[in-house]
């Protein structure tokens, strides 16, 4: 699983078995619609793991977190994971205790 620093700011996060081939082919415009639009300037991360289904859930599961979380794990402040990691949205549950 890898997350790649792109042109414009963006991030993209992508999992593969091969990450040097991966690169080669995001560089040279034939790896996803997104790096062809957002070229990528350099690799921001990456986890290894031992079977591409485990790469592409965590994929999954970084693709939903917000920028500030995935620049989080990028600068691997790992302690502020789980604070980023509470809604604050007011439409979800809360505790009424708090």
């Amino acid at each position: 699983m890898y997350i790649l620093e792109c042109e414009g700011g963006f991030y993209y996060t992508g999992s593969t078995n091969d990450l040097d081939r991966r690169l080669k082919e995001h560089i040279t415009g034939n790896g996803a619609n997104f790096t062809k639009k957002y070229p990528p300037i350099q690799l921001a991360y990456f986890e290894v793991f031992d079977r591409i289904d485990q790469a592409f859930y965590r994929e999954k599961q970084i693709q939903g977190w917000t920028r500030q979380k995935k620049e989080a794990l990028i600068k691997r402040q790992t302690d502020k994971l789980h604070e980023l990691a509470k809604c604050l949205n007011q439409t979800h549950f809360s505790n009424k205790n708090d």
